[in-house]
């Protein structure tokens, strides 16, 4: 019996008139799960470093992505405002025009928040279940 090159785990070596004890295959079997545990253990980290790895590019590119738009959202700000002043209004006053539509905007999506906040409720079920659970247990 071979075993692929670089694997930890031998074959178990038995003579041809030898029979295996229990001892030898329980021996055999813990030595062959360990090193099938150590293996996945490898696995996994190479896995996770891989994963950590993608992750954190991510994350980059999403803040780098994040910073871009906030620069966007200045320099349309900005035209607005020049447009503003273009059409009608002085540049002082356009600009505090701009700046009330960011006031109206923001408080509209708070106040949505709000809403949605106050339609937040506890896991009521769950709690249930988990007390119903939990005096199962203290009688068990």
């Amino acid at each position: 019996m071979t075993t692929p090159p670089g694997s930890d785990v031998t074959p178990p070596h038995f003579g041809v008139d030898e029979d295996p004890t229990i001892g030898k295959l329980f021996a055999d079997t813990s030595r062959d799960v360990s090193a099938l545990v150590r293996n996945e253990i490898e696995l996994a980290k190479t896995e996770l470093k891989f994963s950590v790895r993608a992750g954190g590019m991510a994350i980059g590119l999403f803040a780098g992505a994040a910073f871009l738009v906030l620069l966007s959202i200045v320099m349309i700000s900005i035209a607005l405002a020049l447009f503003l002043n273009w059409l009608y209004f002085g540049l002082a006053t356009s600009f505090l025009l701009v700046f009330a539509i960011y006031v109206l905007i923001a408080g509209l999506l708070a106040f949505i928040g709000i809403r949605k906040v106050k339609q937040v409720k506890a896991p009521e079920q769950t709690i249930a279940a988990m007390k119903s659970n939990k005096q199962v247990l203290k009688r068990g």
